[in-house]
């Protein structure tokens, strides 16, 4: 493996890691609150012969790439296939009776450090050897169980209790084949738990699943292509890829089409560790900064049963109470200016021959000194007196319009339909999208929404212009009319 190549691998395993464990364990991070009480939430495969009453979830999951396969290569290109998953491992705590018997217990305190009954995890990776893309694989692999006992002992050497970590023997299929459509080569990687047992309830379920099942797709003389972004001539095919439980996005650095993470949950071509992270939190949808800020303000007895809780867990809340001023301030982000030429993409040492290119410094968007969110930071947005076109019609602050919500982003919205409104402001996205503020001309407390900046955003093909007058409607200024309709 070149070293660009292995460099390339290491980002990917990052975004791999953060997908394996998404949701193992949430703020407060804590055994006793509610919200860890139901975990494994993603890329669960559960046991094919499970019993109803254990709400095992289904034991499969597949999902199809494409690729584009140059013609010398057509009997030489091969794919690695990597499964990666967790294996269930429960972790029982016992105490030392006086007749020597080991009795389980929730939890064991041994000179003041609280030993915690648990469910754990540990990592599994299956790499398959480079299958060929030239017909269908099927390969059948199993992942042993086992038992480990640590004994726990006080400061006198007495041993006090046991921790006993089990684990499920898993067995797992992996099969892979391929079709040709127009000019392109369709992948499918379908994987199965198959698992022999039964599971009556379940915790027995769950000891025999694959948790955070997902696969690590490595071309070897072919490029995979963008299903989420797929260029015209692959356009038809890609529509044709189906997905179960599993979607494939391009991996690693930007540019590169060899390598592809089909993941659990659904992600953007090409995603990325925020620079500014520090370390896993075991939620990748939340920020950082506020799940960080909320670690500060547990208590200590939180603090210590969260640490109590799990390992991993620990080097959160350590991490977090460490944390220097300088390092908090950096969680706060970064910005950038949206309208900067993109970085060079390409083979790792063509960008920086020294290392990764996202070590590179990004381009940062100079304010001048004003604060970021304010608008005098960027001279060419003012959403005062901008204004966007609708049906012909220019919009700005002050234009009456009536509101025909479609979009749906809120079930509120729907309380908007066909009311009059004035627009306060028309502002723009960094992705060039163009929003527009509102406050409801009949809305009693319009003024002070007004006054504090609280507005509602609809998209100019949400809104109809009218004129001065309202479109016919006698539309009253919003002081008179509050005099009028109190209620």
């Amino acid at each position: 493996m070149t070293r660009a190549a292995a460099v390339g691998l290491d980002h990917v395993r990052e975004i791999a890691d953060a997908v394996l464990y998404e949701g193992y364990l949430l703020y407060p991070y804590r055994a006793g609150s509610a919200k860890n009480r139901s975990r494994w939430q993603f890329g669960v495969l559960g046991p094919p012969s499970a019993a109803p009453a254990s709400f095992a979830e289904e034991p499969g999951m597949a999902t199809q790439c494409l690729l584009s396969v140059p013609a010398e290569a057509a009997g030489t290109a091969e794919v690695e296939v990597r499964l990666r998953f967790l294996q269930h491992q429960v972790r029982e705590v016992r105490r030392c009776e006086e007749d020597g018997r080991h009795t389980p217990v929730g939890e064991l305190t041994v000179d003041g450090v609280a030993f915690l009954s648990w469910d754990e995890a540990v990592e599994r990776e299956i790499d398959l050897a480079p299958v060929p893309l030239t017909g269908p694989t099927d390969q059948h692999r199993t992942v042993p169980g086992g038992e480990e006992t640590e004994h726990l002992t006080d400061a006198r050497g007495v041993t006090v209790g046991s921790v006993v970590r089990r684990r499920e023997p898993l067995a797992v299929r992996i099969r892979t084949r391929t079709e040709r459509d127009g000019g392109f080569l369709r992948l499918t990687v379908a994987v199965d738990n198959e698992h022999p047992g039964t599971a009556a309830d379940k915790d027995a379920a769950i000891r025999a699943s694959l948790i955070g099942t997902h696969v690590i797709l490595r071309a070897h003389g072919a490029a995979f292509v963008s299903l989420r972004e797929p260029p015209d001539e692959a356009a038809p095919a890609a529509a044709r890829c189906e997905q179960r439980r599993c979607w494939p996005v391009l991996a690693g650095a930007k540019g590169s089409t060899d390598t592809v993470i089909g993941a659990p949950i659904i992600l953007y071509d090409h995603p990325e560790i925020a620079e500014q992270s520090a370390g896993d939190l075991f939620d990748s949808t939340e920020i950082d900064e506020i799940l960080t800020l909320r670690v500060m303000t547990m208590t200590d007895r939180e603090k210590a049963e969260a640490r109590a809780t799990d390992p991993r867990a620990r080097e959160i809340i350590d991490r977090c109470d460490a944390m220097a001023p300088e390092e908090l301030r950096r969680l706060h982000g970064l910005l950038r200016d949206p309208h900067a030429p993109a970085a060079p993409s390409g083979p790792v040492d063509a960008v920086d021959p020294a290392g990764d290119p996202r070590d590179a410094a990004p381009a940062a968007f100079d304010t001048g000194g004003a604060p970021w969110w304010d608008p005098a930071a960027d001279a060419s947005v003012s959403p005062g007196s901008d204004s966007v076109v609708i049906d012909g019609v220019p919009v700005a602050k002050g234009s009456l319009v009536r509101v025909h919500p479609a979009r749906r982003a809120d079930a509120q919205d729907l309380f908007f339909a066909g009311q009059v409104a004035r627009v306060t402001a028309v502002l723009s996205d960094v992705d060039g999208g163009v929003h527009v503020a509102l406050v409801l001309v009949d809305d009693p407390a319009a003024d002070l929404h007004d006054w504090y900046g609280r507005y509602f955003y609809f998209a100019p093909d949400e809104l109809e212009p009218l004129p001065s007058d309202g479109g016919g409607q006698d539309i009253p200024d919003a002081p008179e009319f509050r005099k009028e309709n109190p209620s």
